[in-house]
C-alpha cells in the first residue's frame, strides 16, 4: 500500500449533496423513510424514561426492545432519521429529533448515564454474570446522538451525548487489564468508534482515554502481523473493533499506523478468506476456518449487520488509499447484499442471508423483532446515495454506476450520472457549470468488466489515460459537456475456495440465483425470534454435466450460458438442469427459494455420492433435533433462560463456549420431549477435573475429562429418563464445574434419542 498523507486522503460528499434519480432506489429510500415515519417515537423513548424513574408516555415494543438489547433500535433510529433529515431537510423529521433530544435530556441521570435498561447490567458483565450486550446498545446510542448534532448542530444534541461520554470515561478508564479483558469478552459493538467520533467533537481527553480502553491490542496486532486469528469469532463483534481502529488512526494520525495497517489486513483476511459471492460472511453469526465456505453454506449465512459494517470500514479505507479493490469490493456487496437485503415492496429488511440453495428470504415485521439488521436497515436505506462519489481539490472519483445528480459546490458544478447498469452497459454524464473550468473525473474500471471500455466525449471517441483501474480525463469542461463511458459485461463464474465443483454465477455487479418455486414456504425460529427459512423436503441442489466431465464443462463456460432475450435472464446447456434454472440478478429475488451456489458433479461419481450423503446426514440431524442453543452466543443463549454465576463466554479452539469456575454454574432451559437425550461438547484440554449436569435439580451425569491432554473436542450423549421429562415440555439443565474451571461448546442439544443413530 502506497505511503498515505493528508494530501493524498479523498473526501465523501455529505448526503445533502448526492440525489438518487433511479427507481428501484428512491423507492428503497421511499419504503425506509415511510417506515421511520411511522415509528411512535414514545415507544421506544419508554425504556428510557423508565430506568430513570419517569413515568413512560407508550408502552414498549415488543421483541428485542422488552429484553435486555432494549434501546439499541432507538440508537439506529436516531442515526437512520438524522440521515434522512440530512437528505431532505424535511421539517417533521427536524420536529421528530428535536422531540427525542429533548426527551432523551430529561430521562438522562445525573450521572450522565442514559439507556433503556437499567446500570447493573454493565455490573453483571464486570462480574461475569450473563448479559446481552449492554455496551453494544450504548455505542448505538452514542453514535445517534452523535449523528443527530453532525445533521442538525442541535445543542442539545452535544450536550447531551457529552455528558454520556463522560459517564462512559468514568466506568471505562478505571478498568485494570484483567477487568478490561473481562469487559472486551462481550459483544460491545464500536465503543471505540463512537468515542473516537465524539473525542472530535468535544476535545475531552477523557473521552479519548476511554476510547483506548475499547481498543482491543491484542487483536490488532495478531491482524497487522498478517495473523488470521478469526476463527470462531463473532463476526459482527469483530468488525466495528476495526472500523474502531481505523478510526483511532484518523483521529491521531502516523503515531498510530500500525492501527490502519490492522484494518487494512483485516480487510484482506475477510474479503479474501472469509467472504462469499455476494460480499457477505460469516455462519451463524461466527468466522470459520480460512477459505472453508462451502462446508459452511446454511440457512443462517452472512449475516446482513456484517455486511452493513464491512461497507463502513471500506468507505474509509478507500479514501485514504485510492485502491480500487475497495471500490469493486463496495458495489459487490451494496448491490448484492444490501440492496438485496430489502423487499421493496414493503420495505422490510432481512436478517441472514441463506448462502445454501434451496432456501429463501425473510423479512423483520414492522413492529414486532427490532432485530439488529433491522437497525442496520434504517441506516443502510437512508444512505444508498453514500459513497458514489469521492473528491480532492479538483479530481473527482466516481465509483458507483448509479442514476443520480451531484451538486459538486466546492467546484460550483453539477455532474448528472444516468444509467440502467446492469441492464444496459451505458453510464452517461453530463457536466453543469456556470464557466469553464479544469475538473479531473476519475471514473473507474470495475473488476468485473468484459473486454475494452470505450468512451465518447461530446461525441467523439477518445482514448483517455488509465491510472490505478480509473479512466482520467483531466481537461478544461464548460456546460452541456457530455461523457458516455460502455462497460461490457457477461456472465462468470467463480468457484467455492474448498470445492472448486461448487460455483455461483455473475453478470456484471450483480450476482445470479435461481428460483426454485414457492413450496412449503414455512417459517422456523433461532435465537430471539429472529425468523429463519427452513428447507423440510428435499431441493436438488446439484448439476451434472451432460455428454463431458465438470471440468470440460467449465472450460468452455461461455458457450455453455445462454441469455433469454433481451432481459437479465439465463439458463444453461448441455446440463441436466437446462429446462428447469433459469439465472436472474439476485437482489430481484424476493418471493421464491432460491440457489446461488450449485455444485456440479458427475453422474456415479464418488464426489456425487458423498454429496448425497452428507445432504441425508444433515437432513437426519435436523430432523432429530429437539432443541438448540449456540453456547457462549449471546442472543441464542438469552433465549434459552441462561443463568449463572462465575461463568463467562468466549471463543477457544475456533469454536465458541461457555466456561465456568470451580464453585461456578450456568443452566439453560432447553425443550424435552420423551425419549430425549441431551448431546454435549466437551474440551479435552480440560484435564483432571469434572463437570456435573442436573436436570430440573437431579444429577444427570457427572463428565470426568481424561488425564491425557489433547488438543480436541468430543462430543457426549446423556439419555434423559422418563422420570425427568414426562409431562415436560421444557427443563432446566445446569452445568457446576467442580475441581477445576471448565465447560462446554459448540451446540447443546436436546435430540430424539435412538441407538441406531
Amino acid at each position: 500500500m502506497k505511503a498515505l498523507t493528508e494530501t493524498t486522503a479523498l473526501q465523501h460528499f455529505g448526503l445533502d449533496r448526492v440525489q438518487l434519480l433511479g427507481e428501484y432506489h428512491t423507492n428503497a429510500f421511499q419504503k425506509e423513510l415511510n417506515y421511520l415515519i411511522s415509528y411512535n417515537v414514545d415507544r421506544l423513548l419508554a425504556g428510557f424514561r423508565e430506568t430513570s424513574g419517569l413515568q413512560p408516555k407508550a408502552d414498549k415494543y415488543p421483541g428485542w426492545e422488552n429484553t435486555e438489547i432494549r434501546g439499541h433500535t432507538l440508537g439506529h433510529y436516531l442515526t437512520a432519521v438524522s440521515q434522512a433529515y440530512a437528505q431532505t431537510k424535511d421539517p417533521e423529521l427536524l420536529a421528530r429529533l428535536e422531540y427525542l433530544v429533548a426527551e432523551l435530556a430529561e430521562a438522562q441521570q445525573d450521572s450522565g448515564y442514559l439507556s433503556a435498561f437499567p446500570e447493573t447490567l454493565f455490573d453483571n458483565v464486570e462480574n461475569r454474570k450473563p448479559a446481552w450486550v449492554p455496551w453494544y446498545t450504548m455505542h448505538k446510542i452514542i453514535a445517534g446522538l452523535i449523528a443527530i448534532y453532525q445533521a442538525t448542530n442541535l445543542q442539545a444534541a452535544y450536550d447531551v451525548v457529552s455528558r454520556l461520554g463522560d459517564w462512559v470515561a468514568g466506568r471505562a478508564c478505571f478498568w485494570s487489564e484483567e477487568l478490561q479483558a473481562t469487559v472486551l469478552a462481550v459483544e460491545y459493538g464500536g465503543m471505540n468508534d463512537c468515542l473516537y467520533d465524539l473525542y472530535k467533537l468535544t476535545g475531552n481527553n477523557r473521552h479519548l482515554e476511554a476510547a483506548h480502553k475499547f481498543d482491543e491490542i491484542g487483536l490488532f496486532e495478531a491482524l497487522r502481523e498478517g495473523r488470521d486469528v478469526l476463527k470462531g469469532k463473532h463476526a459482527n463483534t469483530m468488525i466495528p473493533k476495526f472500523i474502531g481502529a481505523l478510526k483511532r488512526y484518523l483521529t491521531l494520525g502516523e503515531s498510530e499506523r500500525g492501527y490502519l495497517d490492522a484494518s487494512v489486513n483485516f480487510w484482506d483476511t475477510v474479503v479474501y478468506h472469509h467472504s462469499y459471492i455476494t460480499g457477505g460472511n460469516s455462519e451463524c453469526e461466527h468466522f470459520g476456518d480460512p477459505d472453508v465456505l462451502d462446508a459452511k453454506r446454511s440457512d443462517v449465512t452472512c449475516e446482513t449487520c456484517n455486511s452493513y459494517n464491512m461497507l463502513k470500514l471500506t468507505k474509509e479505507l478507500f479514501k485514504l488509499t485510492q485502491d480500487s479493490k475497495y471500490a469493486d469490493f463496495y458495489e459487490r456487496t451494496y448491490m448484492n447484499a444490501i440492496l438485496s437485503s430489502q423487499n421493496p415492496e414493503t420495505g422490510m429488511t432481512m436478517y441472514f442471508q441463506p448462502m445454501a440453495t434451496g432456501y429463501f428470504k425473510i423479512y423483520s415485521s414492522p413492529f414486532e423483532h427490532f432485530w439488529c439488521c433491522t437497525g442496520t436497515g434504517m441506516e443502510s436505506f437512508t444512505k444508498l446515495n453514500d459513497s458514489i462519489y469521492f473528491h480532492s481539490d479538483h479530481k473527482l472519483y466516481v465509483n458507483q454506476f448509479v442514476s443520480s445528480r451531484l451538486e459538486w459546490t466546492e467546484q460550483q458544478a453539477v455532474i448528472t450520472q444516468t444509467t440502467s447498469l446492469p441492464q444496459s452497459d451505458l453510464v452517461r454524464f453530463t457536466v453543469g457549470t456556470d464557466e469553464a473550468k479544469r475538473l479531473s473525473l476519475h471514473i473507474r474500471i470495475p473488476s468485473w468488466t468484459a473486454g475494452e471500455v470505450a468512451v465518447v466525449l461530446n461525441g467523439e471517441a477518445v482514448i483517455a489515460p488509465v491510472e490505478q483501474q480509473y479512466v482520467v480525463l483531466d481537461r478544461i469542461w464548460t456546460d452541456g459537456d457530455t461523457i458516455e463511458v460502455r462497460l461490457p459485461m457477461k456472465v462468470t463464474y467463480s468457484r467455492m475456495p474448498d470445492a472448486p465443483h461448487v460455483i455461483g454465477l455473475q453478470y456484471g455487479p450483480v450476482v445470479l440465483s435461481a428460483a426454485l418455486g414457492t413450496e412449503d414456504m414455512v417459517e422456523s425460529r433461532t435465537g430471539v425470534i429472529v425468523n429463519v427459512a427452513t428447507k423440510r423436503m428435499a431441493v436438488k441442489d446439484y448439476i451434472v454435466p451432460q455428454g463431458m466431465s465438470a471440468e470440460e464443462w467449465f472450460s468452455r463456460f461461455d458457450e455453455h450460458i445462454v441469455r433469454l432475450g433481451e432481459e437479465l435472464a439465463f439458463v444453461f446447456k448441455n446440463t441436466d438442469e437446462d429446462d428447469r434454472l433459469i439465472f436472474t440478478p439476485h437482489y430481484l429475488q424476493h418471493r421464491e427459494r432460491y440457489g446461488i451456489y450449485w455444485s456440479f458433479l458427475e453422474e456415479g461419481s464418488e464426489e456425487l455420492r458423498k454429496h448425497m450423503e452428507a445432504a441425508e446426514r444433515e437432513r437426519r440431524l435436523r430432523e432429530a433435533t429437539i432443541d438448540s442453543v449456540q453456547v457462549g452466543n449471546d442472543q441464542y443463549e438469552l433465549e434459552h433462560q441462561v443463568q449463572g454465576e462465575g461463568t463467562h463466554g468466549g471463543t477457544w479452539e475456533g469454536l465458541n463456549g461457555r466456561r465456568v469456575e470451580a464453585g461456578g454454574w450456568f443452566s439453560y432451559r432447553m425443550k424435552v420431549q420423551p425419549g430425549a437425550a441431551l448431546a454435549v461438547t466437551f474440551n479435552r484440554m480440560h484435564t483432571n477435573r469434572s463437570i456435573d449436569i442436573y436436570v430440573d435439580g437431579m444429577l444427570l451425569a457427572t463428565e470426568i475429562f481424561p488425564n491425557e491432554w489433547k488438543r480436541k473436542f468430543y462430543e457426549q450423549q446423556y439419555e434423559l429418563s422418563s422420570a425427568l421429562t414426562e409431562g415436560k415440555e421444557s427443563v432446566t439443565v445446569k452445568f457446576i464445574a467442580n475441581e477445576k474451571m471448565n465447560g462446554i461448546y459448540g451446540i447443546l442439544r436436546t435430540i430424539k434419542h435412538s441407538s441406531e443413530d
